[in-house]
């Protein structure tokens, strides 16, 4: 392989299988002011791994709707669960051992080569819980809480997931009604309430959830940490239309003795640590939803070079060249702009981020723009696999499965209606101290 590069980096100037849009432009040999040795060395490392621990047992576990513990470990040993947090990376619990200046572009290369398994159901399993569920511990926690749990989660000896989502209230977070009521003697909280659509719920040892403690709103709000070894706790796996692996879950908690110990945080604060917690989770989304619609152009791209109908390849065929064609436009330019977001991640101080109103909108534009790709691609792919879209297993299996797991992508996190009217809010709200500021 050519390894000249314009920055003088020594790595392959291509990379993998060079299925036309089938990965970024940066495997395909385009000089990137983002990557470094470091990344290219980091996605060796996780795609090895993918390929060796992953690929071949999908659909198994997709079947099963379970990953199997003794992944997470071979994960933690093999230098890359504790990824799953994201940047910086958890030495304080797990020791050096990540890439050389780990940051944002090595966890959007972890989602991409996970995802080329081309099951959401397997990347929330392994990302969907600690993804989101620790990060407000490591970030807010207490020295007792980190310690209780944060290692045991990033080695994959134990699991956590978030619970904010509820019956009644989704996108709606300010309006929750899982209540947390000091008791008598002020050293518990007494947590009743119903939390759903849960990842990694009904495997969870920990549970960071949102509970009332004060008033109505977003100032009544505060974060606790629940152990699976709390009396009053149900988890019921619930059944979905896709991600199945990862264990999406109803959670019921009926008088819930928590020690006082466990809040996260202050009490009534936790609606900021929410949002805190968001741009992360929807960056997240849409880098996996960026990825699997391109599993989806890729491996509709091989099929219509292999499939033959009426004499001639069906990439021949001037309509199936249009849905490729299609199909790589709207993935190419989404991950161009999911390269510029992930940048600003790594340069905007982390303290900014959640109040960056740039920031907020542009990612708040990005989720749907990803997710609507997503379910483009899947339509597409599927109508060029035909009836082999249609089966589970079989050359059109993950065609099928991505097809059913669009939804999950374009809902959780902040549906694509919330997203477009909170990107326009926050731009209202910038516009306004413009106009402000010219008086």
């Amino acid at each position: 392989m050519d390894s000249s590069h314009s920055d003088g980096h020594d790595y392959p100037k291509s990379f993998g299988e060079l299925v036309p849009w089938g990965d970024p432009a940066w495997y395909r040999g385009y000089n990137s002011p983002y990557y470094t040795q470091s990344h290219h060395d980091w996605r060796v490392k996780v795609r090895a791994f993918v390929e060796e621990h992953i690929e071949g047992n999908v659909r198994q576990w997709d079947e099963q709707k379970s990953v199997p513990k003794e992944i997470y470990t071979k994960m933690y040993q093999a230098g890359l669960l504790p990824a799953v947090v994201g940047a910086p990376w958890p030495a304080d619990f797990v020791g050096q051992g990540g890439p050389d200046n780990f940051d944002a572009f090595h966890s959007l290369i972890f989602i991409e080569e996970l995802g080329r398994c081309g099951s959401g159901g397997v990347l929330w399993a392994i990302m969907g819980g600690m993804g989101i569920g620790l990060p407000p511990v490591l970030h807010f926690g207490s020295q007792h809480l980190k310690e209780k749990c944060a290692r045991q989660c990033l080695t994959g000896e134990q699991f956590i997931c978030l619970a904010i989502s509820e019956p009644y209230a989704g996108s709606d977070v300010a309006n929750i009604r899982t209540t947390a009521t000091k008791d008598a003697s002020g050293d518990f909280y007494v947590v009743n309430g119903e939390k759903k659509w849960i990842t990694n719920g009904v495997f969870a040892d920990y549970f960071t959830v949102a509970c009332r403690t004060g008033g109505p709103g977003i100032g009544g709000i505060s974060l606790l940490l629940l152990e699976r070894t709390m009396p009053g706790i149900e988890c019921t796996q619930m059944d979905c239309m896709g991600v199945w692996p990862s264990g999406t879950t109803y959670i019921t908690f009926d008088n819930v003795k928590v020690p006082k110990e466990n809040l996260i945080g202050v009490e009534n604060a936790g609606f900021m640590y929410i949002m805190y917690n968001f741009n992360y989770e929807r960056w997240g989304i849409i880098a996996q939803a960026t990825k699997l619609a391109r599993v989806c152009l890729e491996e509709a791209f091989k099929y219509a070079n292999k499939r033959r109908t009426f004499g001639k390849k069906l990439v021949e065929h001037g309509m199936i060249k249009w849905k490729l064609a299609e199909m790589a436009r709207q993935v190419e330019s989404t991950h161009a702009h999911l390269e510029s977001l992930t940048y600003q991640l790594n340069t905007i101080p982390r303290e900014e981020h959640f109040t960056h109103l740039d920031l907020i909108m542009d990612i708040s534009l990005l989720k749907v723009q990803a997710t609507k790709t997503f379910e483009f691609c899947a339509r597409e792919a599927a109508q060029i696999f035909g009836g082999a879209s249609y089966v589970r297993g079989g050359q059109g299996e993950k065609v099928e499965r991505l097809y059913r797991e669009v939804r999950a992508f374009a809902i959780p996190g902040g549906s694509e209606e919330i997203m477009l009217d909170l990107a326009v809010k926050m731009a209202q709200k910038k516009y306004g101290h413009v106009l402000k500021s010219r008086l």
